[in-house]
C-alpha cells in the first residue's frame, strides 16, 4: 500500500519466563534472517516458541535461527519446525592447568573496531561472520567481558571473553590468515583463561563448528577437553 511504512526489522524484543529469558533481533543486522538468542536454566515451552515466531513474522523477517543451543533447549525449536542449520563441539577447561601465551595483548579500543571485523571478515565463512552488530554482541553476551587483541598496530588476532556467575566463557577467537601459525590464537585464549582464573570462574567453556579442526586443536591444546554433547544452531522459515 502506497505510504504504508515497513516494519522497523532493527528493533528488539526480550521475553522472559521462569529460568530464561530471549531475544528477537536482526540476524547480523540484516533484513530479512532474525535471530532468537536463548538464555536459559529452563528452556522456553511451546507457547512461548510461538509467541516469539509470531513476533518476528509481524517484523516482516522471511526466516529466523538460533544462537548455539544445548540439547535440552533445542527440543522446543525442533517442535516448533526448526531444523539444525550448524552443528558444534562444547569443550570445557576445569582451569586447573592453564596454558602460557607465547605473545603480548592489549586491551582492545574503539578504533580498533574496524580492523577487527575485517580480520573476522577472513577468518570466518559467511554465516558466522561478524558485522558490527554481531560484535556488539558478543561484547554484551555476559555481564563482565573482557576484549583483547594481539598486536601492536593491525591485530593479528583477537578473543572475546565473559563471566557469568561461576562459568566463563570464551565466545570469539579469531586468528588473520597471514598469522597462523605464530602462536597468536594460544596467546588470545592463554589471555582470557588467565582472566577468567583471576576473575575466579570455576569452569569455562568454549564452542566450535564441527569440521574446524584446526580451532578444535587449538583449543584442546590449551587444556579444553570435549564435553559428552554438542551443541546446535536451529532455523526454519516464517
Amino acid at each position: 500500500m502506497v505510504g504504508a511504512e515497513r516494519p522497523d526489522r532493527q528493533q528488539h524484543h526480550l521475553l522472559r519466563w521462569r529460568g530464561g529469558w530471549a531475544r528477537l533481533g536482526p540476524w547480523r543486522g540484516g533484513d530479512d534472517v532474525a535471530l532468537v538468542s536463548v538464555g536459559a536454566q529452563q528452556p522456553p515451552d511451546a507457547a512461548l516458541v510461538d509467541r516469539a515466531l509470531r513476533i518476528l513474522a509481524g517484523d516482516g523477517y522471511s526466516s529466523v535461527v538460533t544462537n548455539a543451543l544445548a540439547p535440552a533447549d533445542a527440543l522446543p525449536f525442533v517442535d516448533a519446525g526448526f531444523t539444525v542449520r550448524q552443528r558444534l563441539h562444547l569443550l570445557g577447561h576445569d582451569m586447573i592447568r592453564l596454558p602460557h601465551t607465547v605473545h603480548a595483548t592489549r586491551r582492545a579500543h574503539r578504533s580498533d573496531r574496524a580492523a577487527v571485523l575485517a580480520l573476522d571478515a577472513l577468518a570466518f565463512d559467511g554465516f558466522w561472520r561478524l558485522d558490527d552488530v554481531g560484535l556488539d554482541d558478543a561484547l554484551h553476551a555476559t555481564p563482565i567481558a573482557r576484549f583483547r587483541v594481539g598486536g601492536e598496530h593491525s591485530p593479528n588476532a583477537y578473543a572475546i571473553s565473559g563471566r557469568a556467575g561461576a562459568l566463563g566463557y570464551v565466545q570469539r577467537v579469531a586468528v588473520h590468515p597471514d598469522a597462523r601459525g605464530e602462536g597468536w590464537g594460544r596467546t588470545v585464549v592463554a589471555d582470557a583463561l588467565h582472566w577468567l582464573h583471576r576473575q575466579r570462574v570455576g569452569r569455562t567453556l568454549v564452542n566450535t563448528q564441527v569440521g574446524n579442526d584446526v580451532a578444535l586443536h587449538l583449543y584442546e591444546s590449551c587444556g579444553f577437553t570435549p564435553m559428552p554433547f554438542g551443541l546446535c544452531v536451529m532455523g526454519r522459515e516464517l
